[in-house]
């Protein structure tokens, strides 16, 4: 008896026990994390949909598309309504152009995104989704999307391109609104503006039942619109653009940079040979990447900013204005008399000219082109001083183009001789060579461009750019460029500058075939010696005035012979095509 009442004791208080802890269970649930659960409930009835902008298109100086969006079918999977992996894999290799081994890789990347839409193909011709279509259901994991992709009207280097994001920058721009499925800037104007390009995210709220469908409460509220991207108006010339590329000769390697004097603003921009943009913005093949960086021409690199060269002769003006401006000669001084060459110690420099050029003055050296001159100028001058004054000068420097990725060029110093050459390297005969620009300096075709706008401009040089304005649904915005100065008298740039046009329009000066009637060009041709090949890189750089355009350039031939003869005449015929479509 006893036993009997002991056990219903126990289980009454065991009872009483669990009640008790289901009450305080329940007011903790209502009570205290009432507001925790009201938000877990409401995160499970509302879905917060991201509604994504539309990416700013670019235009050149008269609005004529450069990068403009266009409808692109793009087919998507959902992993976590994958029924058959091996099926689906294969279906979609055999329909679109993906190997197996490329979607499983897809699949496995993003294997913790059960329920995420995740991007497969873009830009599907309209007739293979139309066939896939048909088969859909037998795959549930996949679905269409008609989105908005890239597509560039010409291929060239400065727009650059975009792509699909990759996991690791997923991980750094997540925080900024970006998905595992958005295309991002990768080169170029793409990346340097993708901030503003892109445009901001909108968001809608949906309330949903259990099975995830939309019930359209708030179909006509809570609803944040996204900003679309700012257009890009640019400094390019469209027409300009199109036909320098065309005048560059066949299978040439080289750039071409066309800019305005009094604003910086780049009106042409070339670099042979040229990759197809829309090749990355639709999602290049395996086939098509491995035959671009298999091209020993190397159609990726873009030569105005990322390529850097011996300037040769084009270099000369810099140690002919330090010259002057330190009075170490002035305009009448003749140097030692050119035979063909000149000795330093045991070692003979030549000059191109092989019977010689005589004794010259500045003017003429500069004419003639007379290394022999610049040999013994360079005598005079300490190699640290042309170091810092080719850098006072703006070259073997970034210019700050609005592009990622300028290098700067090299020129050397006495430290950098002493550490790679040894205590006993020969600085004389390493700055007789810098002299005529050969050697160790290095440059890019932007920055000889840049200097020799600058000297047609009376010394001020300009930052060049290539956005003009960008265009925001109420507003416009003007690219302003930085404005620097040459460290000349307007004494010595006089001199320069007429030494630049008796070499174009001077008997026997050495860009004569850049000679224009109506129209004032000034240049300056180099042949540099290069270890890319036999045959010397050819440069013409310049500027040219006229009652229509004040412009400068800079016209490279990656091996491509002599400046006077090849370079020059490119010139000539890119000047003249430009003064006849200007109205």
């Amino acid at each position: 008896m006893y036993k009997k009442r002991a056990l219903s004791y126990y289980l009454s208080y065991t009872v009483i026990l669990i009640f008790l802890i289901l009450l305080i269970s329940v007011f903790k649930l209502q009570i205290i994390d009432s507001e925790k659960y009201k938000n877990i409930a409401k995160k499970n009835v509302f879905r917060i949909q991201t509604i994504y902008p539309t990416r700013g298109e670019i235009y050149d100086k008269k609005y004529r598309p450069i990068a403009i969006n266009k409808p692109s079918y793009n087919l998507y999977i959902t992993l976590g309504k994958i029924v058959n992996k091996d099926s689906v894999s294969k279906f979609i290799s055999i329909n679109f152009d993906k190997s197996i081994d490329e979607v499983a890789k897809i699949i496995h990347d993003n294997r913790y995104r059960s329920y995420q839409d995740i991007l497969l193909i873009q830009d599907i011709p309209y007739e293979k989704k139309v066939l896939a279509s048909e088969k859909l259901n037998y795959y549930p994991s996949l679905l269409f999307k008609t989105e908005k992709i890239r597509e560039y009207t010409y291929s060239n280097h400065f727009t650059g391109h975009t792509g699909r994001i990759t996991e690791d920058e997923y991980k750094t721009y997540r925080n900024k609104g970006y998905s595992i499925n958005s295309n991002i800037g990768k080169t170029g104007l793409e990346k340097q503006y993708e901030s503003i390009l892109r445009g901001k995210n909108g968001q809608t709220v949906l309330q949903v039942d259990a099975s995830g469908n939309n019930l359209d409460f708030f179909k006509y509220n809570l609803q944040v619109t996204p900003q679309n991207g700012s257009d890009l108006i640019l400094t390019i010339d469209n027409d300009l653009q199109e036909y320098i590329s065309s005048i560059l000769p066949e299978n040439a390697k080289g750039s071409i940079v066309v800019m305005d004097l009094k604003t910086g603003g780049i009106l042409a921009y070339i670099s042979k040979p040229v990759y197809d943009p829309n090749l990355f913005a639709s999602g290049i093949s395996s086939a098509q990447w491995n035959n671009i960086i298999s091209n020993p021409d190397n159609p990726l690199l873009d030569r105005v900013i990322h390529g850097t060269y011996p300037p040769g002769s084009v270099y000369k003006t810099i140690p002919a204005s330090f010259g002057l401006e330190s009075k170490l000669i002035e305009k009448d001084t003749k140097l030692a008399k050119c035979k063909g060459g000149m000795w330093f110690g045991d070692r003979y420099f030549k000059c191109w000219l092989e019977k010689g050029h005589g004794r010259l003055n500045v003017i003429d050296a500069i004419r003639y082109s007379c290394d022999v001159f610049f040999y013994d100028l360079s005598t005079k001058i300490s190699l640290e001083n042309l170091n810092r004054f080719t850098k006072q000068n703006y070259l073997s420097t970034r210019t700050g183009i609005d592009l990622p990725g300028e290098r700067k060029g090299f020129f050397p110093s006495r430290k950098w001789y002493l550490e790679h050459y040894g205590k006993y390297v020969g600085i004389l005969g390493h700055k007789v060579n810098l002299a005529i620009g050969q050697g160790e300096v290095l440059v890019t075709p932007l920055q000889i461009c840049a200097y020799y706008s600058a000297l047609g401009n009376n010394g001020v040089w300009k930052q060049p750019h290539l956005l003009d304005k960008r265009i925001e649904t109420k507003h416009s915005y003007k690219n302003i460029a930085e404005e620097k100065h040459l460290p000349l008298s307007e004494e010595t740039i006089k001199i320069i500058q007429r030494a630049l046009y008796l070499a174009v329009n001077g008997k026997y000066g050495t860009g004569t075939a850049a000679s224009i009637k109506g129209i004032d060009v000034y240049g300056k041709t180099g042949s540099a010696e290069n270890h890319m090949g036999d045959t010397t890189h050819a440069w013409f750089s310049g500027f040219a005035k006229c009652n229509k355009f004040e412009i400068g350039f800079a016209v490279f031939v990656e091996n491509g012979g002599h400046g006077g003869s090849v370079s020059a005449p490119i010139a000539r015929k890119l000047i003249n095509y430009y003064y006849g479509i200007l109205k």
